[in-house]
C-alpha cells in the first residue's frame, strides 16, 4: 500500500502537467506562450507580495524577541490554571493566526519537550490543524489585490481563530484529559 501511495505521489505533478498540456493541445492553444505567460504572472505577483510578507515576518520577529509574549503568558497564567489549560499551549494560541511556519516551529517544540501523546502534545497538534493563519492570509492575500477596508475580515477571522482554540481545548480536554 505503501508502495502504492509513493508511486502516486512520484507520477501525481508531472501526469497533471502532461494531461493540461494535452488538453491545450488538443483545443489548438498556444500552451508554451500561455505556459511562459502564466511564469511572468507568478514571478509579478511573488514581487507584489514581497514587502507584505517582508513586514509581516519583521513584525513577528520583534514580538516574539520582545518578550512580550513571555509576560502575557505570565499575566494570564492564573487564569488558564483555573480552567486546567496548559500555559505551554499559548505561544502556539498566538502564533498560530499570525503565521503557520511560526506555529508550526511552536508545535515542533512542544511535541519535542512533553512527546506527541501527550496531553500538551495532542493539544498543539489539534490547534495546529483547527485553525488558519489569519493575520497572515489578510496580509498578503488582501494586500496582494489592494484591498484597505479588512477589519470586518479580520473580526471573523480571528473569531474562528478563537473557537477553533477552544474547540480543541474542549475536544482534547473531553478525550484525554
Amino acid at each position: 500500500m505503501i508502495e502504492l501511495i509513493s508511486l502516486i505521489s512520484l507520477i501525481a505533478i508531472p501526469l497533471f502537467v502532461l494531461i493540461v498540456l494535452s488538453i491545450g493541445t488538443y483545443k489548438r492553444l498556444p500552451t508554451y506562450d500561455l505556459f511562459v505567460e502564466g511564469g511572468k504572472e507568478g514571478v509579478s505577483m511573488a514581487i507584489s507580495l514581497l514587502p507584505h510578507l517582508l513586514g509581516m515576518l519583521v513584525s513577528i520577529s520583534i514580538f516574539r524577541s520582545s518578550g512580550v509574549l513571555d509576560y502575557l503568558i505570565e499575566l494570564i497564567d492564573p487564569l488558564l490554571t483555573a480552567i486546567h489549560v496548559p500555559s505551554e499551549i499559548v505561544p502556539l494560541a498566538l502564533t498560530k493566526p499570525i503565521s503557520g511556519t511560526a506555529a508550526l516551529a511552536v508545535t515542533s517544540d512542544l511535541l519535542r519537550s512533553f512527546g506527541p501523546d501527550s496531553f500538551i502534545g495532542r493539544l498543539a497538534s489539534t490547534m495546529q490543524g483547527s485553525s488558519d493563519t489569519t493575520l497572515y492570509v489578510i496580509t498578503v492575500y488582501f494586500g496582494s489585490v489592494g484591498i484597505k477596508k479588512m477589519g470586518d475580515a479580520l473580526k471573523v477571522g480571528l473569531l474562528t481563530d478563537l473557537i477553533g482554540i477552544i474547540t480543541a481545548i474542549t475536544i482534547i480536554t473531553f478525550l484525554f484529559g
